[in-house]
């Protein structure tokens, strides 16, 4: 069983996320669009004072551009991958975004 054998929706879907993903990883990248953060655009002013708005801009970019990169990669190489990298794939974006979430916690705080 390969991944193809696991679609369900067609492959356009998936390049619309990719460039959308690309899109806002740029913007976040290039230290404008905090406000794009979930949390961090809702929060108080006082709570705002406490993170490096520029360097998480970068870390969630960051993670962002590297969830967007693995989309073409299993779509591309969907007829010869396995079913189970599918689920390494999943594995990898949870992952990611704990990291994400960790390290916009520590490394971004002033």
């Amino acid at each position: 069983m390969t991944m193809r054998n696991l679609r369900t929706g067609p492959d356009w879907i998936v390049w619309v996320v990719f460039f959308i993903l690309v899109l806002i990883s740029a913007i976040l990248l290039s230290g404008h669009g905090a406000n794009l953060i979930a949390g961090y655009n809702t929060a108080p002013r006082e709570v705002k004072e406490k993170y490096d708005e520029k360097k998480l801009g970068r870390v969630i970019g960051s993670g962002l551009l590297a969830i967007a990169f693995l989309l073409p990669f299993a779509v591309l190489l969907q007829n010869l991958l396995p079913a189970w990298v599918a689920y390494a794939f999943l594995g990898f974006i949870i992952a990611d975004c704990i990291l994400m979430i960790i390290l916009a916690n520590t490394t971004c705080k002033k």
